[in-house]
């Protein structure tokens, strides 16, 4: 780049991309242990609005459970997690914009917890980098841009597993009518394939969408993807004679071999039981199907099958 370029604007777009990405990075390095749920929702959701307080409420209950929250760290839906989670647990990703997007005030006197991106896609990246979960909100053209691009992301494979809740008052049909749409005119017309539905599951309280997300890091811990294979880092071993009746039930997502038990490092070098298979990287849908299973499995619960927020 250095014997390329040499327009302002270009150093201006590469200066400001590292910038982005190192700031980030010194922000979240200390926070890799706790899990994170990532809030989106409209910036412009009065403090009056249903909405609003839903999200307060879906923080206070990521918080209760061990969890982090973190925020666009604008106002309406942003500004209601935030206070819902407090100053010591909230982490906002603030991005430049010419209006609305100015951080709230429970995230902005938070020392060392707010980032200001100068771009929207090295934002988007640390979203989808730091989160281990994502709860979405009513909210408009950012909110569903913010859906669509982490359902692309997990589709295609280039970005782990990790649960994604639709979360709208009792009685608020946003989210209804919104899956209503993909099940009829994008699955009904193979746009997608009929199991990709479930990369979303949908809450109308705050206490359902936290349980959902325990649930998901309930026997699952992470996914290490490489090439076709794919390994599912555990909680809890999975008892070898259990192998063939899962390898029955999902067959359809394996490109070729079978399902094997073993062990693998985490990301923090921890030994962990996992699952490795030769995975169809268009049947994600199904490999979440597959996590659903292994989480409702009766396992011998040991302290890590109680203690879903915590990496290690």
């Amino acid at each position: 780049m250095a014997r390329n370029e040499n327009e302002i604007d270009e150093w201006r777009l590469i200066s400001g991309c590292l910038a982005d990405i190192s700031e980030a990075m010194e922000v979240f390095r200390p926070r890799r242990t706790a899990r994170k749920i990532t809030v989106f929702g409209s910036a412009r959701t009065l403090q009056d609005d249903p909405s609003y307080h839903l999200a307060e409420a879906i923080a206070q209950k990521a918080v209760e459970a061990g969890f982090e929250v973190m925020t666009g760290a604008g106002g309406g839906v942003m500004e209601g997690a935030n206070s819902g989670a407090g100053c010591e647990h909230s982490i906002g990703l603030n991005v430049d914009l010419p209006f609305e997007q100015h951080p709230n005030a429970y995230v902005s006197e938070c020392e060392g917890r707010l980032l200001y991106f100068r771009y929207f896609f090295t934002r988007k990246l640390f979203f989808l980098r730091e989160s281990d979960a994502l709860v979405v909100m009513p909210g408009g053209f950012g909110t569903l841009d913010e859906l669509f691009e982490a359902l692309t992301l997990i589709q295609t494979g280039r970005t782990p597993p990790i649960p994604l809740v639709l979360l709208a008052p009792e009685g608020d049909d946003f989210w209804k009518l919104w899956q209503g749409y993909v099940s009829q005119e994008l699955a009904g017309r193979g746009l997608i394939s009929p199991e990709d539905v479930d990369l979303v599951v949908e809450a109308t309280c705050a206490s359902a969408a936290v349980e959902r997300i325990a649930r998901f890091y309930r026997v699952f811990h992470s996914a290490l993807l490489g090439g076709e294979r794919i390994e599912l880092l555990l909680n809890a071993p999975i008892p070898r004679e259990q192998l063939p009746e899962l390898n029955r039930t999902f067959a359809d997502m394996i490109e070729e071999g079978a399902i094997q038990a073993g062990e693998n490092v985490d990301d923090r070098g921890i030994l962990r039981p996992c699952l490795r298979f030769r995975f169809d990287r268009r049947r994600v849908g199904r490999l979440y199907q597959f996590i659903d299973h292994l989480n409702g499995m009766d396992l011998d619960d040991g302290d890590a099958l109680q203690h879903p927020a915590e990496r290690l």
